[in-house]
């Protein structure tokens, strides 16, 4: 068994602490580890193999370190250069899978949840294991046990016999039922036999592939032509993306899922929560005596069933209920606690203003390091970069700043034109414009440095890469 670990969402519903270039999978919502951690250690058992991990291009440096942190290597990663949804992006690691002569099952999973209850999923996949080596189409059903209508449904029908379960936990798929209205979904769990749609599958990856080509054609013939055209260093696979573009953007679920003849459903009752909404990360952390939820430096009075996360300032809550508060250097957001599925729409709303806060934060991660924005004008702007020991950042130049670098602490080796020399702590130097340079680590402590850039234009697209060890493309900034 495979895990297929699906990691390119961008969780724009738990903004603005998830970022489309630092999403929630990345972050520590729910424990010590995050999500994508989370999600890679549960699977830590006999009988499951390395996993296959497809992500965005812009993610890949972050997944490295992630899965390095937990002592973890993946057997492929799969690099999207940008989503097509889920049916393509399983499409591409079964094709792999059976050009390496295998033709395993594979257990398809989000990054971003949550599950509680290991030993619960174990059982679960061993009762998916026995279906799906009969050639079923498993899909994991957590037990509706209250109304929601921010979840997919689904209904359990007849097994084989017309009675029977297809094999003991596992039952045919009756109906797909899209994200309900509260009538609708009291009624589903009035009635019983409903499930949500956890978004996890298990299936063979011949399966998967003759339903997909059956069903939906050109997102195979497209994924066949794009795996071909792919470019693999070693376990990174970089999928082409003028074929990707060409692919059809749908979900297994559309593609393949509502189509086949043979869906069945296995319960998991695992404390399972895909951690979709600041309500369901409320649902997930132990609350106080007035039932909130403090993350940071809060103080409340007088406050219930709220959520509240602070980042970098005092954050106080006076006479308030059910609401949600996130703080962050640069953004803050408030919301009732029945309006947050609506946080999507207020994302679009800054993006369609061309609003950067949307894409990252001020912590800004670099394979290399990263840096922190500390000040910015028309004119100028103020970083904090951090360079690990023995990195460097890419040979460049930019056509319309200049940069100041003042070094903090650690050595800086320091390329400027034909000039190549040292500078320690205190010491600084001047980068002119159009200046072929870079910045490198040759020490064994982290590199500090305050670069201060001045000119006409200040965005991280003025950027010209004459050279990447990390095998970045020109259209890539840092």
């Amino acid at each position: 068994m495979i895990p297929v670990i699906l990691s390119g969402g961008s969780g724009s519903r738990l903004w603005p602490l998830s970022r489309k270039l630092y999403p929630k999978q990345f972050l520590a919502l729910a424990g010590e580890h995050t999500l994508f951690q989370q999600t890679v250690q549960r699977l830590g058992f006999e009988g499951i193999e390395r996993p296959i991990i497809v992500c965005n291009q812009a993610h890949r440096f972050i997944v490295s370190e992630q899965l390095d942190a937990i002592g973890v290597g993946a057997q492929a990663m799969l690099m999207e250069p940008f989503g097509r949804n889920t049916a393509p992006a399983v499409a591409i690691a079964a094709l792999k899978v059976l050009a390496e002569g295998r033709d395993e099952l594979l257990l398809v999973l989000p990054a971003d949840h949550v599950i509680s209850d290991d030993a619960a999923l174990r059982k679960a996949l061993e009762t998916a294991r026995a279906a799906a080596e009969e050639g079923e189409m498993v899909l994991f059903g957590i037990p509706a046990e209250r109304p929601e209508t921010g979840f997919g449904y689904i209904k359990a029908g007849r097994g084989g016999d017309g009675v029977a379960p297809l094999t003991p936990g596992a039952w045919r798929v009756d109906q797909f039922v899209e994200k309900p209205d509260s009538a609708r979904a009291n009624e589903f769990v009035r009635s019983g036999g409903y499930f949500w749609n956890s978004g996890m599958f298990l299936f063979r990856a011949s399966r998967y592939l003759d339903e997909l080509r059956s069903h939906e054609p050109d997102i195979y013939d497209t994924c066949v032509l794009a795996v071909e055209r792919s470019k693999a260093e070693r376990e990174v696979v970089q999928i082409d993306a003028g074929t990707f573009a060409c692919c059809p953007d749908n979900s297994i679920d559309y593609a393949v899922m509502e189509k086949t003849s043979r869906a069945c459903v296995v319960p998991l009752a695992a404390g399972w929560n895909d951690v979709g909404s600041w309500s369901s990360l409320w649902e997930v952390h132990t609350k106080d005596g007035n039932g909130n939820v403090l993350k940071g430096d809060v103080v409340t009075e007088n406050s219930r069933n709220c959520y509240v996360h602070g980042n970098s300032k005092l954050v106080t809550l006076l006479g308030m209920e059910d609401v949600v508060v996130v703080e962050t250097r640069d953004a803050v957001m408030i919301a009732r606690k029945d309006c947050v599925q609506d946080v999507k729409k207020l994302v679009n709303t800054l993006d369609a203003g061309g609003r950067q806060e949307t894409q990252s934060h001020c912590q800004v991660y670099r394979p290399w390091g990263g840096y922190d924005s500390v000040d910015a004008g028309t004119r100028h702007q103020v970083k904090h970069i951090t360079v690990k020991p023995g990195a460097q950042l890419s040979l460049q130049m930019h056509h319309h700043r200049a940069e100041h670098w003042i070094v903090v602490s650690g050595t800086a080796r320091v390329t400027c034109d034909d000039k190549s020399f040292l500078l320690t702590e205190n010491q600084s130097t001047y980068i002119p414009i159009a200046s072929v340079h870079r910045l490198a680590n040759p020490g064994k402590i982290p590199l500090e440095i305050i670069e201060v850039q001045s000119g006409s234009y200040l965005g991280e697209d003025d950027i010209e890469r004459l050279e990447d060890v990390y095998g970045r493309s020109v259209q890539v900034p840092g």
